[in-house]
């Protein structure tokens, strides 16, 4: 059922929306991106002459890198596998370190005379 307010949804003292109200629109150009799925973004920039457009935009359908040459685009970025605690430790150690700290800590262990 209608309430017949007309009002409704706008507060008091708004006056009618549009173009004359918010001002004139800045001067834009728009670039074409592509993506390696074949996507075209076209996004717009402010035409003042101190805005230079970048040279990749993340394309908003896929979410991989775009360029401005459809003919090459950027490739995928390559995601690096997750790594272990392990791996990590081994980026840092070599295996005689890794066989010393464990001699010493096993020394360490049974100087105490406590079981393992």
């Amino acid at each position: 059922m209608a309430s017949g307010n007309a009002i409704r949804g706008s507060r008091v003292g708004a006056g009618p929306m549009g173009e004359a109200e918010r001002g004139d629109a800045a001067p834009r150009f728009w670039i074409s991106y592509f993506c390696s799925n074949g996507h075209e973004t076209r996004p717009s920039f402010a035409e003042d002459g101190t805005v230079t457009a970048p040279e990749f935009w993340d394309c908003p359908r896929c979410g991989l890198p775009a360029g401005q040459d459809p003919e090459a685009p950027p490739a995928p970025p390559r995601n690096e596998p997750y790594k272990t605690h392990l791996a990590y430790v081994r980026e840092r150690r070599t295996i005689a370190d890794g066989e010393a700290i464990l001699a010493e800590a096993l020394d360490k262990l049974r100087s105490t005379g406590r079981p393992y």
